[in-house]
Formats: C-alpha cells, structure tokens, sequence
C-alpha cells in the first residue's frame, strides 16, 4: 500500500466511518473478517513506515490505542457473536496488540525477517 492510501484506510477506520470494521463491530454487532482484514494490514504497513518517525499525528496514535484497548474489550463480553473458529479470534486479538506494541515502541518483538500473514 502506498502512504498516503494507508493512512485513507487509517482514517476511515478509526473515524469508524461506513463500512469500517469498528463501525460494523459497534454497529452491527459483526466481526467483518474482509474489514478486519483491511484494518490490519493498514496498520501494519503504518507500523512499517513510521517507526523511526520521532513525532507522529494525535489521531493516528489515539486510533491505534483505541483499537489496541476498545476491539478486545467490546468483543470479550460474553454474548458478543465472536468469529469462528476461536483460534481466527485470538490470532486477530493478539495481532491488534503486537501491532500497537510495535506502533508505540518503534520496532516489534519478533527476530529480524519475521513474516506478518495475513488473518
């Protein structure tokens, strides 16, 4: 993806705007697997090209802290219709954290070569 398409993609996600997975995910009440999907991998192409950026945009750094926090908080209550099967859920949740891991530190916590796949 090119930069300013990542950042598109960011800024529809985290403004929760139509068709965005955390619209879905409040509005309807979905896991949208094709939006998780675009969700991710903007935000791991951003991981990639800004981590040695010292200064980032506030709207950028609140989006990936409110998905790091809010995605795994609304989707752990109990009667949430999660994805199937379990495993596809807990990948995508521990994604979201070492993505935000990765985002906020600057580099990721997997060695050198390390193959993202795609959920």
């Amino acid at each position: 993806m090119l930069v300013d398409e990542v950042m598109g993609v960011l800024r529809q996600e985290f403004d929760a705007e139509e068709g965005s997975f955390l619209l879905r995910l409040r509005g309807d009440l979905e896991w949208d697997r094709a939006a998780f999907s675009r969700l991710e991998r903007a935000m791991r192409a951003a991981c990639e090209r800004l981590q040695g950026d010292e200064k980032l945009d506030r709207w950028i750094v609140e989006g990936f802290y409110e998905v790091a926090t809010w995605v795994p908080s609304w989707t752990s209550h109990a009667n949430f219709p999660r994805p199937v099967p379990d495993s596809y859920y807990e990948d995508c949740i521990e994604r979201l954290g070492d993505l935000v891991d990765w985002f906020f530190r600057g580099w990721h916590n997997y060695s050198e070569g390390h193959a993202w796949v795609d959920l």
